[in-house]
């Protein structure tokens, strides 16, 4: 299905200010914090080849008399499905592949040294259309699987860490299958893993059906290039989820999403930056583009037909956040797109200190109303007016 008739960004459509207004505009939508960012010659010549469209820049940061800079670039990655889900499995897996290993490719050459694809980059987004079969035969395990083997070769080849969201089989538990970010390091480790612990249950939305809520709590994974956290998809609309990778000491989180509807789409560009705001943080958001055409209907939970054989389409516009609040350009909505950003990880102290984060944060007030909420004990604080009134 041709995208031609979608709005390319928002930012296409500011670039048509007058240079005067554009700044002012930006300044208020986006902060002043950013810049462009200079990359090799080689990293331009391979996004010409690959036909990548790249964004690049470079946060400000504030120099510390007694830490040297922490500056660290990272690279997302968002991607279009680039065959007809009539293709068999080995062959659609082949194709992203292709796609992944030429976007990390110019991303090394970019200097990026973690690098992030969307949520089951490997894969259509098939958790909606009702049907268990073939989709659910793309899961497979995480720490040794063909996707995880391929990206360990790629990570200790440019010495980047890489984060891949996939179908997991659990051939210990059940043959169970969990959504699971799998977190590679730069000499080709698998140092570790995330299950998604949110699961929607919305209207045309049976992803229960497919995998479970995970169990492995909020893990900071600690790398040569900062500690990072994991949020997928769905879970960017918990604020404690947010709060729970901070709380580990997370520095990055990074949030692989397969996102549609216009819903969404309005929240997509505040919680990102909110939980950047909030945490402390730095947040990677990346998302999938285009529209995956189904041989049949969509059903719901009850196996009623919804009536339409699209995914819907996936908004794309990628972008990163900074724990100041500013933020960086966004990716199309329609296009096969690398963002590569530079930051100060620095910066995350800093805000907390200028703020007072940590030392006016009421933990033991959110344990209090949480421990009452979780042992069923529960009963709102609400303050009601009396009314004295007497009868004649």
């Amino acid at each position: 299905m041709s995208l031609e008739k979608e709005l390319d960004s928002v930012e296409s459509i500011l670039h048509k200010l007058p240079e005067k207004e554009l700044r002012q505009v930006w300044r208020i939508l986006y902060g002043d914090g950013v810049k462009d960012l200079e990359v090799s010659e080689k990293c331009l010549k391979l996004v010409s080849r690959y036909k990548l469209e790249l964004v690049k820049c470079k946060f400000n940061n504030t120099p510390e008399q007694l830490r040297p800079p922490r500056l660290v670039r990272v690279a997302l990655f968002q991607q279009k499905l680039p065959v007809p889900l009539t293709f068999p499995i080995y062959k659609v897996k082949t194709e992203m592949y292709t796609l992944a290993m030429d976007a990390v490719k110019v991303a090394a050459k970019g200097g990026a040294k973690i690098f992030c694809l969307q949520q089951a980059w490997n894969m259509p987004y098939a958790f909606c259309s009702g049907e268990k079969m073939p989709w659910s035969e793309y899961a497979e395990k995480a720490e040794d699987g063909s996707t995880t083997r391929i990206l360990q070769s790629l990570a200790l080849e440019n010495n980047m860490v890489i984060i891949s969201t996939i179908l997991e089989r659990d051939e210990v538990f059940e043959d169970r299958i969990w959504n699971t970010a799998v977190v590679i390091d730069n000499h080709g480790i698998v140092l570790g893993k995330q299950r998604r612990n949110h699961i929607p249950c919305l209207e045309n939305s049976n992803e229960p059906t497919y995998y479970c809520e995970g169990n492995l709590g909020h893990p900071v994974f600690e790398t040569e290039f900062g500690k990072i956290g994991i949020n997928i998809c769905y879970e960017r609309h918990y604020p404690l989820s947010w709060f729970g990778l901070a709380l580990n000491g997370a520095e990055i989180v990074f949030n692989p999403c397969g996102a549609i509807g216009e819903e969404t789409e309005l929240l997509w560009s505040v919680e990102a930056r909110n939980a950047a705001i909030e945490n402390g943080v730095y947040v990677c958001t990346v998302n999938r583009i285009g529209m995956e055409i189904y041989d049949h209907e969509y059903e719901d939970e009850q196996g009623n037909l919804i009536h339409h054989k699209d995914s819907g389409l996936f908004f794309g516009s990628s972008y990163v956040a900074a724990p100041d609040g500013t933020r960086s350009p966004g990716l199309s909505r329609t296009k096969n797109g690398l963002l590569i950003a530079e930051f100060d990880l620095n910066l995350c102290r800093q805000v907390k200190d200028s703020r007072g984060l940590g030392i006016t944060r009421k933990l033991p007030k959110y344990r209090d109303i949480l421990l009452k909420l979780t042992n069923n004990e529960f009963k709102p604080q609400v303050i009601k007016k009396h009314c004295q009134c007497t009868s004649t």
